[in-house]
């Protein structure tokens, strides 16, 4: 039988473990950079609210980056303008990132040349956006030698990127876009699309004539209503399960439908005849 280790022996381990964590934090908070505590870094625009978290990845050619206001730029996040650091880009920002855009962990933005992103776009993480791809036109030198391709990149406001993407140069996905996680995507994505695969497709697209089609599979979730308090929700949450049996039903009876079926009336789920 093993012995029992005394509980009491074990206290310097527990108190530098809590040193360590306290000193991470504070290490976080430190480093990381904002309008205010910006750093050695001088980015061309970095708005109020906007926070890059630390450990930081790579950054350089700042004064060509312009970060909007109230983003969020997770950890080992790469943002870069041009092809290495100290170069003159010339007037004109590189790299232009809207407000309220969030940028998950361990993503990289790569502006060879033009790349926007829209105001409240979020990117999951490791996400690859670039403006530049390696060419292979000489079949007798290295692909890495040889000098790449760049074409300007611009995502559209309000898009959701899933983690894994790649965006690669020339792309121009429009607005409030879905790319599905692990999407390669390439060329023009029109508006209120979902594209995934790769590479990538779209999947589904509202119009205004035809609403989503293919149709959405889920009804669109209900928002809460205005004013309603901490109080009334954990009341709420009691209801589920068993407590909820209790509770008489306030709800429109089902409605038969042509075929004589009992779908429930003002049901958003499609059938095979919908």
């Amino acid at each position: 039988m093993p012995k029992r280790k005394n509980t009491f022996s074990s206290w310097p381990s527990r108190l530098a473990q809590r040193a360590v964590h306290a000193g991470w934090d504070w290490v976080r908070r430190t480093g990381s950079v904002t309008a205010e505590h910006p750093g050695r870094l001088r980015f061309g625009a970095l708005g109020s609210g906007t926070r890059l978290a630390f450990p930081l990845g790579t950054v350089f050619g700042e004064p060509w980056i312009h970060l909007g206001a109230h983003c969020v730029i997770g950890e080992q996040v790469t943002l870069t303008a041009g092809l290495m650091p100290d170069l003159d880009l010339g007037p004109e920002p590189i790299l232009r990132v809207g407000d309220g855009v969030v940028l998950g962990r361990g993503s990289h933005v790569i502006a060879d040349t033009s790349v926007t992103i829209g105001s409240d776009c979020y990117i999951g993480p490791y996400v690859y956006v670039t403006s530049t791809n390696h060419s292979y036109d000489d079949p007798h030198q290295p692909i890495g030698k040889q000098w790449p391709r760049m074409e300007p990149v611009e995502i559209g406001p309000g898009c959701w990127i899933g983690t894994g993407a790649v965006v690669l140069p020339g792309a121009r996905i429009g607005r409030n876009v879905v790319v599905a996680a692990g999407a390669v995507v390439r060329g023009t994505v029109p508006d209120h699309a979902v594209v995934a695969g790769a590479p990538a497709r779209v999947v589904r697209r509202w119009t205004p004539d035809g609403g989503w089609r293919p149709p959405l599979r889920t009804p669109a979730p209900v928002p809460l209503p205005e004013g309603i308090t901490p109080e009334q929700l954990r009341a709420l949450s009691a209801l589920e399960g068993g407590a909820a049996a209790d509770v008489p039903s306030t709800t429109a009876p089902a409605a038969p439908d042509a075929g004589g079926g009992g779908r429930a009336a003002g049901s958003a789920e499609p059938t095979a005849d919908d």
